[in-house]
């Protein structure tokens, strides 16, 4: 056993004598020793409920015959960080999080580990930390908030934001807005639409590292209760069989994890994550690029219309099958040869999964759209790439050509767009945001739900930051190289014509390459003044098409 390094020997006695001073007795020297990484804290609605989860975890190790110690990692709540510095922070936490479930699993030898992530950074960044140190690991997602209701409809963070720019254009009132924000977030659990948290606990699950039915089980379910427990259970005989997260997170598992992806029109986020997550296993032959999005995009259709596309939630996603009924009504598409942290191929797993006839997930061949729920665009804007979330694009809004109205920070876009300066028709443009450029790349989800809000029409916005996986609309980000590494979007002008074509895959505007060349050589755009880790971050921080990982 790999904790042997730190409890067997004579050299060991004063390890061990440390060990014993945390409740160890003769008998536990002999256990696999499993971490647990929870990000539990106070102040993420996504990650209050884990201090108790967590425990149920412990539960199922020590039957199993293993020993728990649990350790803590860091997580910052995007909905709080959003629209001001603090979300400059937020995707470079993920690097954060990586590093520390490193650490800590490096420096006390576990043989195991459990990790229970919840929100936007933390899934990602603990699936890199497993990827990286590649021992037996096994996830407990949160599990997504109960859904709520205001005057008759589902209402949730997205509504809020979005009633913002209600207010702003007299839609709302004042007190109506206060009724809305003390209902819409109804307790622990991540958002409970198909934003970036669920997203990318569907994405764990379909990898195959967590349990089937963990992604959608709501967070203050019994159900999650039960799971926890058998996560606890599981990876102990993990540790026994010697399964590590090298052997199931394959190529082919990460191509299945993207088609599931596109069947359910996942967060735009999951284009940096994914290929950071792959690029940690790049030794054992996994990629998974901007083209391989665009690949399986063109091959697996959008089946489900959850929230921000549509109504339905992920607790509407979980009655009607969950994941499993997710993957089983599109295995056409998928290997299901591939192992999964329950000892089982993918097809073993799928066996009794079926849809239950809710009305959530379609069939294929009566999708909600035909090609999958995000659009790679590339252009003479865009060389390296670019992602919408086209599954919440209306069909009227798949195709704009506009004038370009040019910002070089969200702050400068967001006065402009609550001063009534954005017309129909207008294309937004908001650059020096990219991972550099912010630095941290920024969401723009205050911007994007101000425009839906007020109602402002026919307008698209793009930018080399990204947007939250609650973000609806012709909204184009992570437009590569982004302008502080010198791309093309550093060479427009208020006024320049920009066309967005999702349906071809097209993110362009009418400058020759040259006049581009010469305008990017002439650009004047501001550095922003940053100190500590952040300035750390923009020194070793990669492209977005990247993933923006550190180099």
């Amino acid at each position: 056993m790999n904790s042997d390094n730190i409890k067997k020997g004579v050299q060991r006695a004063p390890h061990r004598s440390l060990l014993r001073a945390c409740g160890l007795n003769d008998n536990d020297f002999d256990k696999p020793f499993i971490g647990i990484a929870n990000s539990y804290t106070d102040i993420v609605p996504g990650h209050i409920h884990l201090r108790e989860l967590v425990d149920y975890v412990k539960e199922g190790i020590r039957e199993a015959g293993a020993i728990p110690f649990e350790f803590d990692t860091m997580a910052i709540c995007d909905g709080i960080a959003m629209n001001h510095d603090g979300m400059k922070y937020s995707l470079a936490s993920r690097e954060i999080v990586v590093s520390t479930v490193e650490s800590m699993t490096m420096g006390h030898c576990f043989d195991g580990l459990v990790l229970m992530p919840s929100c936007d950074k933390v899934v990602p960044g603990m699936l890199m930390a497993a990827a990286r140190l590649d021992i037996p690991s096994i996830f407990l997602t949160g599990g997504p908030m109960a859904p709520s209701t205001y005057k008759g409809k589902n209402a949730d963070l997205i509504t809020v934001f979005e009633a913002v720019g209600e207010l702003s254009s007299g839609k709302i009132t004042e007190d109506e807005l206060f009724e809305l924000e003390s209902c819409a977030c109804s307790g622990a659990g991540s958002c409970s639409g198909l934003f970036t948290a669920n997203t990318m606990a569907c994405i764990t699950e379909t990898l195959g590292m967590s349990l089937p039915y963990c992604a959608t089980t709501l967070a203050l379910s019994e159900e999650k209760k039960k799971l926890a427990i058998e996560t606890g259970k599981r990876i102990v005989e993990m540790v026994k069989e010697d399964l590590r997260p090298s052997q199931i997170m394959t190529q082919e598992a990460f191509e299945n994890a993207i088609a599931m992806d596109m069947a359910l029109g996942g967060s735009s986020n999951t284009a940096l994550h994914i290929p950071a997550i792959a690029y940690e296993l790049e030794e054992k032959g996994v990629h998974a690029d901007l083209d391989l999005f665009d690949q399986i995009s063109d091959k697996v259709a959008h089946i489900a219309l959850l929230s921000p596309a549509g109504q339905d939630t992920m607790a509407d996603l979980h009655n009607d099958g969950g994941i499993p009924a997710v993957l089983k009504t599109i295995s056409s598409k998928l290997d299901t040869s591939v192992m999964t942290c329950t000892g089982k191929t993918l097809e073993e797993n799928l066996k009794d999964a079926s849809v239950t006839g809710n009305g959530v997930i379609h069939t294929l061949d009566d999708p909600i759209h035909e090609a999958g729920g995000l659009t790679v665009l590339k252009g003479n804007l865009a060389p390296n790439g670019s992602i919408v979330k086209s599954a919440a694009v209306p069909e009227d809004l798949m195709h704009l050509k506009g004038p370009a109205k040019v910002y070089n920070s969200e702050e400068e876009a967001v006065e402009a767009i609550f001063d009534h300066q954005l017309k129909e028709g207008d294309i937004l443009v908001i650059r020096c945001e990219g991972p550099k450029g912010g630095p941290g790349m920024r969401e723009m989800l205050n911007p994007t739900s101000a425009i839906m809000g007020m109602g402002i029409k026919n307008v698209g916005l793009i930018t080399d930051g990204r947007f939250s996986g609650g973000t609806r609309g012709p909204c184009i980000g992570h437009v590569s190289p982004e302008a502080m590494s010198g791309g093309p979007i550093a060479a427009l002008k208020d006024g320049d014509i920009i066309e967005i074509d999702i349906a071809n895959g097209n993110l362009s505007v009418e400058l020759s390459d040259e006049e581009i060349k010469e305008r990017i050589e002439k650009a004047d755009l501001p550095e922003k003044k940053v100190k500590g880790w952040l300035n750390i971050y923009r020194r070793s921080v990669s492209s977005a098409d990247e993933g923006a990982i550190l180099r």
